[in-house]
C-alpha cells in the first residue's frame, strides 16, 4: 500500500520597515526563479500590495523539501533577522493542502 502525502502551502503577509522595504522586495524577487527549481517545490509566488506589503504564496510536496529551502544562505539569514526587515511579525498562515493537487503528468496528488 503506497501512501502520498499532501502537499504543504505557506502564504502570507509581510509588512518590509519603509527603510528596507526596496531591500526585502529585491531579495525576495530573487529567490523566485531558483526557488522554482529547488526539489520539491510546486509554486513560488511573491505579490506586491497598493500598501507596500508583500504576500508570499508557497506549495512545496513536503516538510522536508520546505527545510530544505529555507536553510538556502541568503533565506536563512533573513529568517534569522526578520524583524530588522519587517515592521512586524509576518501574518503567515501553514497549512496541509485539502484540494488535491495537480502534478506534472496531469494526475493529482491528494
Amino acid at each position: 500500500m503506497t501512501t502520498t502525502r499532501a502537499p504543504i502551502s505557506l502564504y502570507g503577509f509581510l509588512r518590509p520597515r519603509p527603510e528596507r522595504a526596496q531591500e526585502v522586495r529585491r531579495l525576495l524577487t530573487s529567490l523566485v526563479e531558483p526557488t522554482r527549481q529547488e526539489e520539491g517545490n510546486l509554486e513560488y509566488h511573491l505579490h506586491a500590495q497598493d500598501d507596500g506589503r508583500l504576500f508570499l504564496y508557497e506549495v512545496w510536496r513536503s516538510q522536508e523539501d520546505l527545510d530544505r529551502h529555507n536553510a538556502i544562505p541568503p533565506l536563512r539569514a533573513f529568517l534569522d533577522n526578520i524583524l530588522d526587515f519587517l515592521e512586524e511579525a509576518p501574518d503567515g498562515y501553514f497549512d496541509t493542502m485539502v484540494s488535491p493537487y495537480p502534478t506534472a503528468s496531469g494526475g493529482r496528488t491528494t
